[in-house]
C-alpha cells in the first residue's frame, strides 16, 4: 500500500516517458487544461448534490419503513442495486436512457404521456406531390387555387411508407361534387410498382383516411372541417356561395415525441447523477434504519404524550437521534463521490464524456488509453488522494470524539 502511493507520488513529478523530472509541471497543468478543470468542477456539483440527496432520501424511506408491513422486503429491494456491479449498473441505466422510445424505458413513459397529450398525426413526414399544394399555417398545407360550391379538390401525397396509412385504406377514388358542396380526395400519389401519373387518382393509389380537411374562407376563418373516409374522399355540405379553399392542417403531419435526450451534452450530469442516487439510496436506508430500530421509542411517545405532531416528533426528536448515523452516512457517500468513475464511464456516451467528465476518469483517459501520460496521470491521483484526506481525517476524529 505504501509503496505504490510513494511511486505515484514520485511519478507525478517526472514527463509523459518518465525520463525527465519536471517538477510541480504536471499539477499545474491540473488547473490550466480545460478538460481537467472541468471535471474538478464535475466532481463539486456530485459532491454539493449526491451526499446530501441520498442521505435525505434514506432518512425519509427509512421512517416511512417503520410504518409499513413487508419492511424487510423492501429494504431488500432498495438495497439490491449495491449487490450489481457499478458498471453493470451503468449499462443498465445507458439503456434506459435511450432516446429512442421504443429502446429507452424513460423516454417510453414520456412518449406514453407526450403522444397521449399532442396526437401524433398519422402521416409523419408527408409532402405534397403536387405544386397547387402549398405550404400553409404551421407545418399545414392549402391548394393555391380558390374553391367554389360544386368544385373538387385533388390532393396528392408521398414521402411516407405504406406501413403508415391507417389499415382499412381502400384505393382513392374520384369524388363528385353535388349542389351546393365542396368535395375531394387526399391519396398517395405512388403508385405500387411504378407507372401511373402524378396528381392522377389511379387504380393502386390508396386514399388516405382519417386525415383532417378544413374549408376556409377568403378571412381565414375555418367554415368546416371533416375527415377522409376510407378511400381518402371528403365533402363539405351546405357551403354557401363564395370562394374557398382547402386546407390540410398541421395536427395530421405531427410526429411523434422522439425522446428526451438525456444523455446529451445539458443533462447527462444529472441522469448520470440519478443513476448514483438509485445504486446508493439503499445503502442509505438499511444504514440509517439500522440505527432507528435501535432507537429507543420511549422519547417519541414521550413526544406524542406531550402533544407533538408527527412531523415535529421527526424533525425535534427523530432527526438529533439520528444525526451522528447519518453524519456517518454522508462522510461515506462523499468519500466515494469523490471518486466516482464506473457509472461515468459505462452511461456517458464517447461524445459527451467532456461533459460528464471526472476526476477520476479524466485520470484514466490521460493515464491508461491511447495519451499514456502517467505523468499527469499520477498527478490527478495525487490531487484526488489529497481531496479525500480532509474527508477521511475529519471522520476518524470523529469517532474518537465518540469514544
Amino acid at each position: 500500500m505504501i509503496y505504490p502511493a510513494v511511486a505515484t507520488v514520485i511519478r507525478s513529478l517526472f514527463n509523459r516517458t518518465g525520463e525527465t523530472f519536471v517538477g510541480l509541471d504536471n499539477y499545474l497543468q491540473i488547473f490550466s487544461d480545460g478538460r481537467t478543470f472541468h471535471a474538478i468542477q464535475n466532481n463539486i456539483i456530485w459532491v454539493l448534490i449526491f451526499p446530501a440527496a441520498v442521505t435525505a432520501l434514506g432518512v425519509l424511506f427509512a421512517v416511512l419503513l417503520e410504518r409499513v408491513p413487508y419492511r424487510l422486503v423492501i429494504r431488500t429491494i432498495l438495497f439490491m442495486p449495491m449487490a450489481v456491479s457499478l458498471l453493470a449498473s451503468g449499462v443498465i441505466w445507458r439503456i434506459m436512457y435511450e432516446q429512442n422510445p421504443d429502446t429507452g424505458a424513460l423516454n417510453a413513459v414520456v412518449a406514453s404521456v407526450a403522444n397521449a397529450v399532442t396526437h401524433p398525426g398519422h402521416y409523419q413526414g408527408a409532402r405534397p406531390s403536387q405544386p397547387d399544394l402549398v405550404q400553409g399555417v404551421g407545418d399545414g398545407y392549402q391548394l393555391s387555387q380558390l374553391l367554389a360550391p360544386g368544385d373538387v379538390a385533388h390532393i396528392g401525397f408521398i414521402g411516407f411508407p405504406v406501413a403508415e396509412i391507417p389499415s382499412g385504406a381502400k384505393d382513392a377514388q374520384e369524388p363528385t361534387a353535388q349542389a351546393g358542396q365542396i368535395a375531394g380526395v387526399v391519396w398517395r400519389d405512388f403508385k405500387p410498382g411504378g407507372g401511373g401519373t402524378v396528381g392522377q387518382v389511379e387504380p393502386g393509389k390508396l386514399g388516405l383516411p382519417d386525415m383532417t380537411v378544413q374549408l376556409v374562407d377568403s378571412g381565414g376563418a375555418v367554415k368546416s372541417q371533416v375527415q377522409t373516409n376510407s378511400t381518402g374522399d371528403f365533402s363539405f355540405a351546405g357551403v354557401g356561395s363564395g370562394n374557398y379553399r382547402v386546407v390540410i392542417p398541421a395536427q395530421n403531419f405531427h410526429p411523434a415525441f422522439g425522446g428526451v435526450q438525456w444523455l446529451g451534452s445539458t443533462l447527462v450530469t444529472p441522469a448520470i447523477i440519478l443513476a448514483a442516487i438509485w445504486v446508493w439510496v439503499g445503502f442509505a436506508t438499511v444504514t440509517i434504519g439500522a440505527g432507528l430500530a435501535t432507537m429507543s421509542r420511549d422519547l417519541l411517545e414521550a413526544a406524542r404524550v406531550d402533544g407533538a405532531t408527527e412531523w415535529q416528533v421527526f424533525r425535534r426528536v427523530t432527526v438529533p437521534l439520528l444525526a451522528p448515523l447519518m453524519i456517518v452516512t454522508f462522510i461515506t457517500l462523499t468519500i466515494n463521490v469523490l471518486k466516482i468513475f464506473d457509472l461515468v464511464y459505462a452511461i456517458a456516451p464517447g461524445s459527451v464524456i467532456p461533459d460528464a467528465n471526472v476526476i477520476a476518469l479524466q485520470m484514466y483517459l490521460l493515464a491508461f488509453t491511447g495519451l499514456g501520460n502517467f505523468g499527469i496521470g499520477s498527478a490527478i491521483a495525487v490531487f484526488l488522494f489529497l481531496l479525500v484526506i480532509p474527508v477521511m481525517a475529519f471522520n476518524i476524529r470523529r469517532f474518537r470524539g465518540e469514544r
